[in-house]
């Protein structure tokens, strides 16, 4: 069985080597980690993750929910978001990226396992789905 892919956007290097760290302790296979808005949709391309953990506020001038919705808008990939944020303006913003998940820092190693795992599963049912649909489609316009 091959590793999942996490893609981990993180501005703060010893936060994000604790990331990295406990992610491939939990078996996932982790690239280096982004640091700014366009890393993360550069790598988002080149590495082509199962699931990108995006901070928030991050360096550069696209922080993690402007780039969320970049990425989003480019490929398929679920977003969860991992934020020490949880003010009701940028959830409200956030949620407009219509993200898999969104869990605050700190967080317990089990409770962003279960948060990846779902997400995962969730988004493979939903490809499933829409290629379903779309072949359903196909065969009544046929």
């Amino acid at each position: 069985m091959t590793k999942n892919v996490v893609l981990v956007v993180e501005d703060e290097r010893v936060v994000a080597m604790d990331i990295v760290s406990r992610l491939e302790n939990m078996g996932y296979e982790v690239p280096k980690p982004a640091s700014t808005g366009k890393d993360a949709i550069k790598l988002a391309l080149e590495v082509k993750p199962d699931i990108i953990l995006m901070d928030i506020v991050i360096k550069g001038s696209i922080d993690g929910i402007e780039a969320a919705k970049r990425i989003n808008n480019l490929f398929d990939i679920p977003i969860i978001f991992v934020t020490a944020y949880s003010d009701d303006e940028i959830i409200q913003r956030a949620k407009k990226t219509v993200p898999y998940g969104y869990i605050i820092k700190p967080f317990e190693d089990r409770d962003l396992y279960s948060m990846i795992e779902v997400s995962i599963y969730k988004h493979e049912k939903d490809r499933k789905s829409k290629k379903n649909k779309e072949k359903e489609s196909e065969a009544q316009s046929s």
